[in-house]
């Protein structure tokens, strides 16, 4: 289902509303001309004005097919209006005509199209309105009445038809049919919102669906097989696909259905997890967490989820191993716009400085520099404290999540 676009609906509906009013605003000036000429005996400016700005305003909205130039149409009549509404004002009652109420159709007319426009011709016709009402106060005196006495009630019920029905039957059902455009639109906007919303949690949901049968496979392979050093490796494997399957499943839960994670409680669950993963139900572990109300993306917990992933492994299985009492820190602060420096460490007894990605053929240490740097950060240990200390700053990503090992 294609949705046209808010800015499309809005120009269209401009274009429409501008033509149908110079069409009608023209065929009904030039009704009135005649009638005020042939049946309400009003010769002169008055008649030749209506005259003329029929024919004038129909040749300027029959030219916007040559130039299609919507504001240029707009200006010419809106010009066209005022000095043709200000002329008939002057010569059929100054301040007291009928005819003045043309002129907050105008006012109206700019606003219906843009506010600076409105805002214009507000400011122009209540100075307009004000001269009026000062020359007809004064002594000084330019023009008379053109409108006879025995025909001053048709012209003012002429006068007032012509008002409304440019006010009401051209602006107002013109306004409700975009109004009632844009409702449609807005609706079709909000089922395909709705649509994608729903496609989106599925996605999610299937794919923590798959991890979790991945995590459930490698769970099983572990068990049958003897070897205690290959079942840790799968056992690990399965923690790295469980970190990842939090994720998704932090995503599928929400309610905004945003690409955004919370990262507290996502950290919080994942270290409950990997307690109890390698230590069981009964330990003594104690997990420390200072984060904030952040949300990062997708992109970005992910890497960072599996960082938090070996690092805590790490010390859950070495470094805290025969420590009665572990105690595990984990902090994230922002340190720019969309930088963050996180902190991670145990009391546990450490591993050699003489321990690097470069020097050692372990998996989890080479994961964890290669995701630092995919963060778009840098790593750093503390050698002074007690433990291991991991301090890395990364920079929020949104992006396509690429393997560890570019």
């Amino acid at each position: 289902m294609k949705v046209p676009g808010k800015d499309t609906y809005r120009i269209q509906d401009k274009i429409d509303l501008i033509l149908k009013v110079n069409y009608n605003s023209s065929f009904f000036a030039a009704i009135f001309g005649l009638v005020c000429f042939f049946f309400l005996d009003i010769k002169g400016i008055i008649t030749y004005t209506f005259l003329g700005y029929a024919f004038i305003n129909l040749l300027n909205t029959l030219l916007y097919q040559k130039h299609n130039n919507l504001t240029l149409t707009y200006n010419l009549t809106s010009i066209l209006s005022m000095i043709g509404a200000i002329i008939i004002t002057i010569y059929s009652g100054g301040i007291e005509s009928p005819f003045i109420f043309v002129l907050a159709i105008i006012v109206f007319a700019g606003y219906v199209t843009t506010k600076v426009f409105g805002q214009l011709y507000l400011i122009i016709n209540l100075a307009v309105l004000t001269l009026l009402f000062l020359y007809d106060t004064g002594d000084f005196r330019i023009s008379e009445n053109m409108v006879p006495l025995e025909s001053k009630s048709w012209f003012a019920y002429l006068s007032a038809v012509f008002a409304v029905y440019l006010l009401g039957g051209v602006f107002g059902k013109n306004l409700l049919s975009a109004h009632h455009r844009l409702y449609k639109s807005r609706n079709e906007i909000q089922e395909r919102i709705e649509e994608k919303e729903t496609l989106l949690k599925e996605v999610h949901h299937r794919v923590k669906n798959n991890l979790q049968t991945v995590s459930s496979l490698l769970s099983l392979q572990s068990r049958a097989i003897d070897d205690s050093k290959i079942s840790s490796i799968i056992k690990s494997s399965q923690n790295r696909v469980v970190s990842m399957a939090m994720v998704h499943e932090m995503l599928y839960k929400r309610d905004d259905y945003l690409s955004k994670i919370e990262l507290e409680p996502y950290v919080q669950e994942l270290c409950d997890y990997l307690v109890r993963s390698v230590k069981g139900s009964g330990n003594n572990v104690k997990v420390n967490l200072d984060i904030k109300n952040y949300k990062l993306s997708i992109d970005t917990v992910i890497p960072l989820g599996l960082i938090i992933n070996e690092t805590i492994t790490n010390a859950l299985k070495y470094g805290i191993a025969e420590v009665r009492d572990g105690e595990i820190h984990v902090s994230v602060e922002k340190i720019a716009d969309n930088r963050y420096k996180m902190y991670l460490g145990d009391n546990g007894i450490g591993y050699s400085e003489e321990i690097n990605p470069k020097t050692s053929n372990s998996l989890g240490l080479k994961l964890i520099y290669n995701l630092a740097r995919q963060l778009r950060g840098s790593i750093t240990r503390d050698y002074a404290k007690k433990g291991t200390h991991y301090t890395i700053e990364f920079e929020e990503v949104v992006e396509q999540f690429n393997s560890v090992d570019q």
